[in-house]
């Protein structure tokens, strides 16, 4: 595998572009085809893809989170249908992966029926874009807007940071009790969790990718402890901005939207026009308008229907 560079970023063929993307502005159409060819590219750093024709599976090579399978960039043949959807997870099955698609509904809309009818469900979430033309907002007072909270530092966290493993695992834990209330999970349970990183090699993984310029961590710390921390992945011109997640119990602090308007910042500085992201929910979503972020476009994510809950 190749590291992904702004070369990666060719533009889509023909039939790969969303010249008839449903709900979004003609004018914005460029920045559709710009995350499609984002979500192509970003994975290739840490996994091989194999062909499935309509389909591209992306299997990860190493540790760390499995990657999923999606739309083929520029494929000009016939749409995927059921059948394309079923060797696909047919081959996720085989190599005990996530069976698990990703895409933007707009620019494939076709899909979601071929999922759905071999058996996947599909969830919703907002995608949300901080344009070319767009300028990042903050309401005044907000942490991140030259007032933070009091005692918490935003930084960028370099790959050598004391407070690398805090960061890389707070995250893990925001998404166990997901939500944004408050919630029980603690720095206690942060200390142990971020043990279990740095053992399994995860903190070394991820400081290898700062190293490289692959990923850029923020985290919102207080006294050795990242109380929120998130991170963005460039490509060329392009960033997602991904992982948000704050500590339960530090919750309703506005750390989120500091360590975003930090990664927002850093991406800006460094040569990156289109900074994206997709929200959990439309709770999240607002919170990310209020970054200045708006509303684009709906990614999807389809998965097997969860097992229905036994009784004792």
């Amino acid at each position: 595998m190749h590291d992904v560079t702004s070369n990666d970023l060719d533009p889509v063929a023909p039939g790969g572009s969303v010249a008839s993307a449903p709900g979004i502005d003609p004018a914005l159409r460029h920045i559709l085809d710009d995350i499609e060819r984002y979500y192509d590219a970003v994975p290739r750093s840490a996994a091989r893809v194999e062909d499935f024709g309509p389909l591209s599976l992306f299997v990860r090579e190493g540790r760390g989170w499995p990657y999923y399978a999606r739309p083929a960039l520029g494929h000009t043949g016939p749409a995927a249908t059921a059948e394309d959807v079923r060797r696909v997870l047919a081959r996720q099955r085989e190599l005990g992966i996530p069976e698990a698609f990703e895409w933007v509904a707009e620019h494939n809309p076709e899909l979601r029926a071929a999922v759905e009818a071999a058996g996947l469900t599909v969830h919703e979430h907002p995608l949300l874009v901080l344009g070319p033309d767009d300028e990042p907002e903050l309401p005044a007072g907000a942490p991140g807007a030259g007032t933070p909270a009091e005692g918490v530092a935003v930084r960028i966290v370099a790959a050598d940071d004391p407070d690398l493993a805090s960061a890389v695992t707070v995250p893990h834990l925001a998404f166990g009790e997901p939500g944004t209330a408050r919630g029980t999970a603690g720095p206690e349970e942060l200390a142990a969790a971020a043990e279990k990183s740095a053992a399994d090699g995860t903190v070394e993984r991820i400081a290898g990718r700062i190293t490289a310029g692959q990923t850029v961590l923020a985290a919102a710390v207080r006294d050795g402890v990242a109380l929120c921390a998130g991170q963005h992945n460039p490509v060329g011109a392009v960033t997602e901005v991904a992982g948000v997640g704050t500590l339960p119990t530090a919750r309703r602090q506005g750390l989120g939207l500091a360590v975003t308007a930090a990664l927002v910042a850093h991406a800006r500085a460094n040569g990156v026009r289109t900074v994206f992201l997709s929200a959990a929910d439309e709770d999240v979503a607002r919170i990310y308008r209020r970054a200045g972020f708006h509303p684009f476009a709906t990614a999807l994510i389809a998965e097997p229907a969860a097992e229905p809950a036994t009784g004792a």
